[in-house]
Protein backbone atom coordinates (compact mmCIF):
# COMPACT_ATOMS: atom_id res chain seq x y z
CA UNK A 1 0.00 0.00 0.00
CA UNK A 2 2.59 2.91 0.94
CA UNK A 3 4.32 2.21 -2.51
CA UNK A 4 0.99 2.42 -4.58
CA UNK A 5 0.61 5.70 -2.12
CA UNK A 6 3.86 6.86 -3.34
CA UNK A 7 3.16 6.12 -6.90
CA UNK A 8 -0.09 7.90 -6.92
CA UNK A 9 1.62 11.38 -5.04
CA UNK A 10 3.95 11.23 -7.54
CA UNK A 11 1.21 11.72 -10.31
CA UNK A 12 -0.75 13.40 -8.81
CA UNK A 13 -3.73 10.73 -8.78
CA UNK A 14 -3.99 9.59 -4.52
CA UNK A 15 -7.45 10.55 -4.81
CA UNK A 16 -7.87 7.04 -6.61
CA UNK A 17 -7.45 5.60 -2.72
CA UNK A 18 -10.03 8.52 -0.87
CA UNK A 19 -12.45 5.56 -0.11
CA UNK A 20 -9.79 2.56 0.41
CA UNK A 21 -10.86 2.45 3.88
CA UNK A 22 -14.46 1.87 2.92
CA UNK A 23 -13.78 -1.08 1.01
CA UNK A 24 -14.01 -4.86 1.50
CA UNK A 25 -11.56 -6.94 1.29
CA UNK A 26 -11.68 -7.81 -2.22
CA UNK A 27 -12.87 -4.74 -2.99
CA UNK A 28 -9.32 -3.40 -1.61
CA UNK A 29 -8.29 -5.86 -3.72
CA UNK A 30 -8.90 -5.23 -6.80
CA UNK A 31 -8.71 -1.72 -6.30
CA UNK A 32 -5.22 -2.30 -6.13
CA UNK A 33 -4.72 -4.75 -8.56
CA UNK A 34 -6.15 -1.60 -11.36
CA UNK A 35 -3.48 1.23 -10.28
CA UNK A 36 -0.74 -1.57 -10.31
CA UNK A 37 -1.60 -2.55 -13.47
CA UNK A 38 -1.24 0.79 -14.82
CA UNK A 39 1.61 2.31 -16.19
CA UNK A 40 0.99 6.12 -14.90
CA UNK A 41 3.63 8.30 -17.14
CA UNK A 42 2.46 6.75 -20.02
CA UNK A 43 -1.42 7.37 -19.78
CA UNK A 44 -0.90 10.70 -17.97
CA UNK A 45 1.44 11.57 -21.23
CA UNK A 46 -1.65 10.11 -23.28
CA UNK A 47 -3.84 12.88 -21.41
CA UNK A 48 -1.02 15.61 -22.36
CA UNK A 49 -0.48 14.48 -25.63
CA UNK A 50 -4.51 14.09 -26.37
CA UNK A 51 -5.22 17.70 -24.92
CA UNK A 52 -2.15 19.24 -26.49
CA UNK A 53 -4.05 17.96 -29.82
CA UNK A 54 -7.19 18.88 -29.19
CA UNK A 55 -5.64 22.57 -27.62
CA UNK A 56 -3.93 23.24 -31.09
CA UNK A 57 -6.70 22.15 -33.42
CA UNK A 58 -6.72 25.33 -35.93
CA UNK A 59 -8.02 25.52 -39.11
CA UNK A 60 -6.00 23.43 -41.98
CA UNK A 61 -7.19 25.16 -45.21
CA UNK A 62 -3.24 26.92 -45.76
CA UNK A 63 -1.65 23.39 -45.48
CA UNK A 64 -4.52 21.04 -47.62
CA UNK A 65 -4.16 20.02 -50.75
CA UNK A 66 -6.67 17.38 -53.12
CA UNK A 67 -5.53 14.16 -53.58
CA UNK A 68 -2.93 13.70 -56.21
CA UNK A 69 -5.07 12.18 -59.65
CA UNK A 70 -2.17 9.06 -59.77
CA UNK A 71 -3.21 8.23 -55.76
CA UNK A 72 -6.83 8.06 -56.73
CA UNK A 73 -9.33 5.98 -59.08
CA UNK A 74 -12.77 5.52 -59.20
CA UNK A 75 -15.48 2.80 -60.07
CA UNK A 76 -17.55 5.43 -61.81
CA UNK A 77 -14.93 6.08 -64.80
CA UNK A 78 -13.02 2.54 -64.79
CA UNK A 79 -14.05 1.14 -67.76
CA UNK A 80 -16.02 -2.69 -67.64
CA UNK A 81 -12.77 -4.38 -68.65
CA UNK A 82 -10.40 -2.70 -66.25
CA UNK A 83 -12.99 -3.33 -63.33
CA UNK A 84 -13.49 -7.12 -64.01
CA UNK A 85 -9.42 -7.50 -64.28
CA UNK A 86 -9.73 -5.63 -61.01
CA UNK A 87 -11.88 -8.74 -59.55
CA UNK A 88 -10.74 -11.20 -60.99
CA UNK A 89 -7.31 -10.23 -59.47
CA UNK A 90 -9.13 -10.10 -55.98
CA UNK A 91 -10.86 -13.36 -56.39
CA UNK A 92 -7.50 -14.95 -57.34
CA UNK A 93 -6.21 -13.89 -53.46
CA UNK A 94 -9.17 -15.47 -51.80
CA UNK A 95 -8.81 -18.55 -53.76
CA UNK A 96 -5.35 -18.42 -52.60
CA UNK A 97 -5.97 -18.10 -49.03
CA UNK A 98 -4.18 -14.83 -48.48
CA UNK A 99 -7.02 -12.36 -47.89
CA UNK A 100 -8.48 -11.63 -44.37
CA UNK A 101 -11.28 -9.40 -43.18
CA UNK A 102 -10.74 -7.70 -40.15
CA UNK A 103 -14.02 -6.14 -38.70
CA UNK A 104 -14.36 -3.97 -35.83
CA UNK A 105 -16.82 -4.49 -33.68
CA UNK A 106 -16.17 -2.87 -30.47
CA UNK A 107 -18.97 -0.59 -30.27
CA UNK A 108 -22.40 -0.96 -27.93
CA UNK A 109 -25.41 0.27 -29.61
CA UNK A 110 -25.90 3.38 -27.14
CA UNK A 111 -27.18 5.25 -29.71
CA UNK A 112 -29.26 3.16 -31.11
CA UNK A 113 -31.10 2.37 -27.75
CA UNK A 114 -29.48 -1.03 -27.03
CA UNK A 115 -27.25 -2.65 -24.58
CA UNK A 116 -26.00 -5.28 -27.16
CA UNK A 117 -23.05 -4.63 -29.64
CA UNK A 118 -24.15 -3.25 -33.08
CA UNK A 119 -23.39 -6.47 -34.89
CA UNK A 120 -26.19 -7.89 -33.17
CA UNK A 121 -28.55 -5.91 -34.78
CA UNK A 122 -31.52 -6.40 -36.71
CA UNK A 123 -32.95 -4.10 -38.92
CA UNK A 124 -35.94 -5.73 -40.12
CA UNK A 125 -35.34 -6.50 -43.26
CA UNK A 126 -37.94 -9.60 -44.68
CA UNK A 127 -35.25 -12.49 -43.83
CA UNK A 128 -34.65 -10.34 -40.13
CA UNK A 129 -30.92 -11.00 -40.74
CA UNK A 130 -28.15 -9.57 -38.40
CA UNK A 131 -25.65 -7.03 -39.30
CA UNK A 132 -23.10 -10.01 -38.31
CA UNK A 133 -25.22 -12.50 -40.56
CA UNK A 134 -25.29 -10.18 -43.71
CA UNK A 135 -21.43 -10.02 -43.38
CA UNK A 136 -20.93 -13.40 -42.48
CA UNK A 137 -22.78 -14.54 -45.87
CA UNK A 138 -21.12 -12.07 -47.79
CA UNK A 139 -17.65 -13.89 -46.78
CA UNK A 140 -19.49 -17.24 -47.88
CA UNK A 141 -20.46 -16.37 -51.29
CA UNK A 142 -17.29 -14.40 -52.09
CA UNK A 143 -15.61 -17.80 -50.52
CA UNK A 144 -17.59 -19.99 -53.53
CA UNK A 145 -16.93 -17.19 -56.57
CA UNK A 146 -13.53 -17.52 -55.92
CA UNK A 147 -13.91 -21.27 -56.22
CA UNK A 148 -16.26 -21.05 -58.88
CA UNK A 149 -13.44 -19.01 -60.81
CA UNK A 150 -10.27 -20.48 -60.28
CA UNK A 151 -11.26 -23.75 -58.69
CA UNK A 152 -9.65 -23.83 -55.51
CA UNK A 153 -10.96 -23.66 -51.64
CA UNK A 154 -9.50 -20.66 -50.70
CA UNK A 155 -10.96 -19.08 -47.10
CA UNK A 156 -11.28 -16.01 -45.90
CA UNK A 157 -10.47 -15.43 -42.34
CA UNK A 158 -12.71 -13.21 -40.07
CA UNK A 159 -11.11 -11.49 -37.33
CA UNK A 160 -13.37 -9.29 -35.01
CA UNK A 161 -12.14 -6.60 -32.68
CA UNK A 162 -14.52 -6.31 -29.35
CA UNK A 163 -14.11 -4.02 -26.38
CA UNK A 164 -14.42 -5.34 -23.21
CA UNK A 165 -18.24 -4.21 -23.12
CA UNK A 166 -18.82 -6.69 -26.40
CA UNK A 167 -16.12 -9.53 -26.25
CA UNK A 168 -18.57 -12.20 -24.50
CA UNK A 169 -21.66 -11.56 -25.53
CA UNK A 170 -20.33 -11.56 -29.38
CA UNK A 171 -18.48 -14.99 -28.79
CA UNK A 172 -21.47 -15.98 -27.57
CA UNK A 173 -23.77 -14.89 -30.00
CA UNK A 174 -21.45 -16.52 -33.13
CA UNK A 175 -20.96 -19.48 -31.31
CA UNK A 176 -24.73 -19.78 -30.78
CA UNK A 177 -25.33 -19.11 -34.72
CA UNK A 178 -22.48 -21.69 -36.06
CA UNK A 179 -20.22 -18.31 -37.05
CA UNK A 180 -23.26 -18.75 -39.48
CA UNK A 181 -21.23 -21.56 -40.70
CA UNK A 182 -18.37 -19.86 -41.62
CA UNK A 183 -15.54 -22.33 -39.91
CA UNK A 184 -15.08 -21.86 -36.30
CA UNK A 185 -10.68 -21.89 -36.76
CA UNK A 186 -11.69 -18.95 -39.33
CA UNK A 187 -13.27 -16.52 -37.19
CA UNK A 188 -11.27 -15.26 -34.53
CA UNK A 189 -12.62 -12.41 -31.67
CA UNK A 190 -9.30 -10.45 -30.15
CA UNK A 191 -10.10 -7.75 -27.74
CA UNK A 192 -8.87 -4.13 -27.95
CA UNK A 193 -7.17 -1.99 -24.76
CA UNK A 194 -8.82 0.43 -22.38
CA UNK A 195 -7.59 2.92 -21.29
CA UNK A 196 -8.37 5.17 -18.16
CA UNK A 197 -10.94 8.18 -18.21
CA UNK A 198 -9.81 12.07 -17.27
CA UNK A 199 -11.79 14.49 -15.75
CA UNK A 200 -10.91 18.05 -17.67
CA UNK A 201 -7.87 18.46 -15.54
CA UNK A 202 -6.44 15.37 -15.86
CA UNK A 203 -7.48 13.64 -12.73
CA UNK A 204 -8.28 10.42 -13.45
CA UNK A 205 -11.74 9.22 -12.71
CA UNK A 206 -13.18 6.20 -10.41
CA UNK A 207 -16.37 4.77 -11.48
CA UNK A 208 -17.13 3.03 -8.44
CA UNK A 209 -14.87 3.09 -5.20
CA UNK A 210 -12.95 0.32 -6.15
CA UNK A 211 -12.96 0.38 -9.65
CA UNK A 212 -11.07 2.78 -12.49
CA UNK A 213 -13.47 4.30 -14.85
CA UNK A 214 -11.85 2.96 -18.74
CA UNK A 215 -13.28 3.32 -22.22
CA UNK A 216 -11.47 1.56 -25.10
CA UNK A 217 -8.73 3.16 -26.64
CA UNK A 218 -10.32 4.13 -30.30
CA UNK A 219 -10.47 2.13 -33.69
CA UNK A 220 -6.66 2.73 -33.71
CA UNK A 221 -6.21 0.51 -30.75
CA UNK A 222 -6.47 -2.13 -33.36
CA UNK A 223 -2.40 -1.90 -34.06
CA UNK A 224 -1.64 -2.32 -30.36
CA UNK A 225 -4.13 -5.52 -30.42
CA UNK A 226 -3.24 -6.73 -33.32
CA UNK A 227 0.33 -7.86 -31.68
CA UNK A 228 -0.70 -8.39 -27.93
CA UNK A 229 -3.59 -10.73 -29.00
CA UNK A 230 -1.38 -12.52 -31.20
CA UNK A 231 -3.38 -11.77 -35.03
CA UNK A 232 -0.38 -10.68 -36.62
CA UNK A 233 1.17 -13.93 -35.83
CA UNK A 234 -1.88 -15.88 -36.39
CA UNK A 235 -1.88 -13.77 -40.02
CA UNK A 236 1.68 -14.95 -40.79
CA UNK A 237 0.86 -18.70 -39.93
CA UNK A 238 -2.09 -18.68 -42.40
CA UNK A 239 0.15 -17.00 -45.33
CA UNK A 240 -2.10 -14.22 -45.20
CA UNK A 241 -0.90 -11.12 -47.56
CA UNK A 242 -4.81 -8.60 -48.10
CA UNK A 243 -6.19 -7.53 -44.90
CA UNK A 244 -10.08 -5.65 -45.37
CA UNK A 245 -10.86 -3.59 -42.64
CA UNK A 246 -14.36 -2.34 -42.09
CA UNK A 247 -16.47 -0.87 -38.82
CA UNK A 248 -19.38 -3.04 -38.17
CA UNK A 249 -22.03 -0.98 -38.38
CA UNK A 250 -22.09 -0.41 -42.53
CA UNK A 251 -25.22 -2.60 -43.79
CA UNK A 252 -23.96 -2.15 -47.37
CA UNK A 253 -20.19 -3.35 -46.49
CA UNK A 254 -18.94 -5.05 -49.80
CA UNK A 255 -16.79 -7.36 -47.32
CA UNK A 256 -13.28 -8.32 -48.59
CA UNK A 257 -14.68 -6.53 -51.92
CA UNK A 258 -12.55 -8.18 -54.74
CA UNK A 259 -12.80 -5.03 -57.18
CA UNK A 260 -10.81 -2.91 -54.27
CA UNK A 261 -8.62 -5.48 -53.35
CA UNK A 262 -7.82 -6.53 -56.80
CA UNK A 263 -7.06 -2.24 -57.36
CA UNK A 264 -4.96 -2.12 -54.43
CA UNK A 265 -3.13 -5.17 -55.56
CA UNK A 266 -2.63 -4.14 -59.29
CA UNK A 267 -0.64 -1.02 -57.97
CA UNK A 268 1.31 -3.06 -54.93
CA UNK A 269 -0.08 -0.81 -52.59
CA UNK A 270 0.57 -0.98 -48.77
CA UNK A 271 -2.67 1.17 -47.43
CA UNK A 272 -5.79 1.93 -50.12
CA UNK A 273 -8.53 3.90 -48.45
CA UNK A 274 -12.43 3.42 -49.59
CA UNK A 275 -13.95 6.64 -50.00
CA UNK A 276 -16.83 7.96 -51.51
CA UNK A 277 -18.12 11.77 -52.87
CA UNK A 278 -19.58 13.99 -50.44
CA UNK A 279 -23.53 14.42 -50.73
CA UNK A 280 -22.89 18.28 -50.30
CA UNK A 281 -19.75 20.88 -49.84
CA UNK A 282 -20.91 20.53 -46.07
CA UNK A 283 -21.67 17.29 -45.30
CA UNK A 284 -20.59 16.77 -41.70
CA UNK A 285 -17.79 13.71 -43.03
CA UNK A 286 -13.90 13.31 -42.81
CA UNK A 287 -12.04 13.78 -45.70
CA UNK A 288 -8.98 12.33 -47.09
CA UNK A 289 -6.58 14.84 -48.28
CA UNK A 290 -2.97 15.75 -48.28
CA UNK A 291 -2.09 17.75 -45.29
CA UNK A 292 1.56 19.43 -45.84
CA UNK A 293 2.10 17.01 -48.34
CA UNK A 294 0.69 13.64 -46.41
CA UNK A 295 -2.10 11.56 -46.51
CA UNK A 296 -4.65 12.45 -43.79
CA UNK A 297 -8.30 12.40 -42.98
CA UNK A 298 -9.34 15.98 -42.22
CA UNK A 299 -12.63 16.31 -40.18
CA UNK A 300 -14.93 18.65 -41.35
CA UNK A 301 -14.24 21.07 -38.55
CA UNK A 302 -10.82 21.46 -39.35
CA UNK A 303 -10.99 23.51 -42.41
CA UNK A 304 -13.66 26.36 -43.35
CA UNK A 305 -16.93 26.31 -45.53
CA UNK A 306 -15.12 28.53 -48.27
CA UNK A 307 -12.60 25.51 -48.46
CA UNK A 308 -14.85 23.06 -48.71
CA UNK A 309 -17.23 25.01 -51.08
CA UNK A 310 -13.83 24.97 -53.54
CA UNK A 311 -14.06 23.13 -57.10
CA UNK A 312 -11.67 22.29 -59.16
CA UNK A 313 -11.76 22.82 -63.31
CA UNK A 314 -13.48 19.77 -63.74
CA UNK A 315 -16.72 20.92 -61.68
CA UNK A 316 -16.18 18.21 -59.28
CA UNK A 317 -15.54 19.59 -55.40
CA UNK A 318 -11.78 19.92 -54.49
CA UNK A 319 -12.16 18.12 -51.39
CA UNK A 320 -14.58 15.05 -52.10
CA UNK A 321 -13.63 12.43 -50.94
CA UNK A 322 -15.59 10.96 -47.69
CA UNK A 323 -13.98 8.77 -45.33
CA UNK A 324 -16.12 5.82 -44.00
CA UNK A 325 -14.00 3.72 -42.45
CA UNK A 326 -13.02 1.05 -45.52
CA UNK A 327 -9.49 0.06 -45.49
CA UNK A 328 -7.07 -2.41 -47.16
CA UNK A 329 -3.69 -2.96 -45.66
CA UNK A 330 -1.31 -5.76 -46.32
CA UNK A 331 0.35 -7.49 -43.60
CA UNK A 332 3.76 -6.53 -44.05
CA UNK A 333 1.98 -2.84 -43.34
CA UNK A 334 0.34 -3.84 -40.47
CA UNK A 335 3.27 -5.33 -39.11
CA UNK A 336 5.53 -2.50 -39.24
CA UNK A 337 2.88 -0.34 -37.56
CA UNK A 338 2.47 -2.55 -34.55
CA UNK A 339 5.97 -3.18 -34.06
CA UNK A 340 7.59 0.43 -35.07
CA UNK A 341 5.34 3.22 -35.15
CA UNK A 342 2.48 2.12 -32.89
CA UNK A 343 3.40 4.87 -30.23
CA UNK A 344 3.82 7.55 -32.84
CA UNK A 345 -0.05 7.23 -33.37
CA UNK A 346 -1.90 10.41 -32.61
CA UNK A 347 -4.00 10.66 -29.32
CA UNK A 348 -7.44 12.37 -29.42
CA UNK A 349 -9.40 13.44 -26.68
CA UNK A 350 -12.54 13.25 -26.84
CA UNK A 351 -15.30 15.33 -24.06
CA UNK A 352 -17.81 12.80 -22.88
CA UNK A 353 -20.27 11.99 -20.04
CA UNK A 354 -18.54 10.16 -18.01
CA UNK A 355 -20.19 8.33 -14.87
CA UNK A 356 -17.84 9.26 -11.62
CA UNK A 357 -17.76 9.09 -8.10
CA UNK A 358 -18.22 12.52 -6.55
CA UNK A 359 -16.32 13.60 -3.16
CA UNK A 360 -19.01 12.27 -1.10
CA UNK A 361 -18.73 8.80 -2.73
CA UNK A 362 -21.94 9.37 -4.86
CA UNK A 363 -22.24 7.75 -8.18
CA UNK A 364 -23.13 10.49 -10.63
CA UNK A 365 -24.22 10.21 -14.10
CA UNK A 366 -23.96 13.55 -15.50
CA UNK A 367 -26.27 15.54 -18.09
CA UNK A 368 -23.21 17.59 -19.93
CA UNK A 369 -19.83 16.33 -20.81
CA UNK A 370 -17.48 16.12 -17.68
CA UNK A 371 -14.91 13.96 -19.12
CA UNK A 372 -11.69 12.62 -21.48
CA UNK A 373 -11.92 10.01 -23.13
CA UNK A 374 -8.67 8.99 -25.16
CA UNK A 375 -9.31 7.35 -28.09
CA UNK A 376 -6.60 6.66 -31.24
CA UNK A 377 -8.18 6.60 -34.76
CA UNK A 378 -7.35 4.01 -37.26
CA UNK A 379 -6.30 6.11 -40.19
CA UNK A 380 -3.69 7.76 -38.52
CA UNK A 381 -1.37 5.61 -40.47
CA UNK A 382 -1.65 7.13 -43.39
CA UNK A 383 1.90 9.01 -43.09
CA UNK A 384 3.70 5.47 -42.81
CA UNK A 385 2.54 4.10 -46.12
CA UNK A 386 5.25 3.76 -49.28
CA UNK A 387 2.24 3.69 -51.77
CA UNK A 388 -0.90 4.66 -51.05
CA UNK A 389 -3.92 4.72 -53.32
CA UNK A 390 -7.59 5.65 -52.94
CA UNK A 391 -10.87 3.88 -54.46
CA UNK A 392 -14.02 5.92 -54.74
CA UNK A 393 -16.92 3.78 -54.54
CA UNK A 394 -20.61 4.85 -54.92
CA UNK A 395 -22.35 5.84 -51.70
CA UNK A 396 -25.90 3.61 -52.54
CA UNK A 397 -23.85 0.55 -53.28
CA UNK A 398 -21.16 0.86 -50.67
CA UNK A 399 -22.66 2.97 -47.63
CA UNK A 400 -25.36 3.20 -45.32
CA UNK A 401 -24.39 3.25 -41.57
CA UNK A 402 -26.36 2.51 -38.62
CA UNK A 403 -25.87 4.37 -35.54
CA UNK A 404 -28.77 6.14 -34.22
CA UNK A 405 -32.30 5.12 -33.43
CA UNK A 406 -35.32 5.32 -36.06
CA UNK A 407 -36.52 8.87 -33.95
CA UNK A 408 -33.45 10.69 -35.50
CA UNK A 409 -34.56 9.74 -39.33
CA UNK A 410 -30.99 9.25 -40.21
CA UNK A 411 -28.49 6.91 -40.11
CA UNK A 412 -31.01 4.71 -38.64
CA UNK A 413 -32.68 1.38 -38.99
CA UNK A 414 -35.31 2.80 -41.28
CA UNK A 415 -32.89 4.11 -43.08
CA UNK A 416 -30.26 0.98 -43.67
CA UNK A 417 -33.75 -0.84 -44.50
CA UNK A 418 -34.72 0.94 -47.06
CA UNK A 419 -31.23 1.41 -48.62
CA UNK A 420 -30.59 -2.07 -48.85
CA UNK A 421 -34.21 -3.07 -50.50
CA UNK A 422 -33.50 -0.10 -53.08
CA UNK A 423 -30.05 -1.64 -53.94
CA UNK A 424 -31.47 -4.92 -54.44
CA UNK A 425 -34.56 -3.77 -56.16
CA UNK A 426 -31.93 -1.96 -58.72
CA UNK A 427 -29.93 -5.29 -58.71
CA UNK A 428 -33.06 -7.17 -59.91
CA UNK A 429 -34.23 -4.61 -62.43
CA UNK A 430 -30.82 -4.73 -64.09
CA UNK A 431 -30.89 -8.84 -64.74
CA UNK A 432 -34.05 -8.40 -66.05
CA UNK A 433 -37.09 -8.37 -63.41
CA UNK A 434 -40.54 -6.87 -65.70
CA UNK A 435 -40.91 -5.18 -62.32
CA UNK A 436 -40.41 -5.29 -58.73
CA UNK A 437 -42.76 -4.50 -56.19
CA UNK A 438 -42.87 -4.87 -52.61
CA UNK A 439 -40.31 -5.54 -49.82
CA UNK A 440 -37.35 -8.28 -51.91
CA UNK A 441 -34.43 -8.95 -50.04
CA UNK A 442 -31.68 -10.88 -51.97
CA UNK A 443 -29.74 -13.45 -49.74
CA UNK A 444 -25.68 -12.39 -49.85
CA UNK A 445 -25.51 -16.25 -50.26
CA UNK A 446 -27.41 -15.85 -53.49
CA UNK A 447 -25.69 -12.54 -54.97
CA UNK A 448 -22.75 -10.27 -53.10
CA UNK A 449 -23.43 -7.49 -55.83
CA UNK A 450 -26.44 -8.67 -58.31
CA UNK A 451 -24.43 -11.19 -60.24
CA UNK A 452 -26.15 -14.62 -60.27
CA UNK A 453 -29.68 -13.40 -61.01
CA UNK A 454 -30.40 -14.83 -64.17
CA UNK A 455 -32.85 -16.56 -63.03
CA UNK A 456 -35.03 -13.91 -62.51
CA UNK A 457 -35.06 -12.57 -66.05
CA UNK A 458 -38.70 -11.87 -66.99
CA UNK A 459 -40.55 -12.15 -63.72
CA UNK A 460 -43.21 -10.20 -62.23
CA UNK A 461 -41.84 -9.62 -58.32
CA UNK A 462 -43.94 -8.79 -55.80
CA UNK A 463 -42.98 -8.82 -52.23
CA UNK A 464 -42.09 -9.08 -48.86
CA UNK A 465 -39.83 -12.02 -49.65
CA UNK A 466 -36.48 -13.16 -50.10
CA UNK A 467 -34.68 -14.68 -52.45
CA UNK A 468 -31.84 -17.36 -51.10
Amino acid sequence: MESLKKKLIECGQEHLLKFYDELSDKEKEELCQEISELNFMDVISYFDSAIYGSLNMNTLDDKVSPIPKENIASVKTTDKEQLKMYEELGLQEIANGQVAVLLMAGGQGTRLGVTYPKGMYNVGLPSGKTLFQLQAERILRLENMAKEKYGKDGEITWYILTSEATHDITVSFLHQHNYFNLKEKNCKAFKQDMLPCFTLDGKIILDKKYKISKAPDGNGGVYRALITQGILDDMTQRGIHSVHVHSVDNILIKVADPIFIGYCLSLQTDCGVKVIQKCSPNEPVGIVCKVNDIFKVVEYSEISKETAELYSNDGQLMYNAANICNHYFTVDFLYSIAKYHEKEIELHAAKKKIPYIDEDGNRNEPKIPNGIKIEKFIFDVFKFAKHLTVWEGIREEDFSPLKNADSVGQDCPSTARNDVLKLHKKWLLNAGAISVSGDIEISPLLSYAGENLNHIKGQLLEGPCVLE
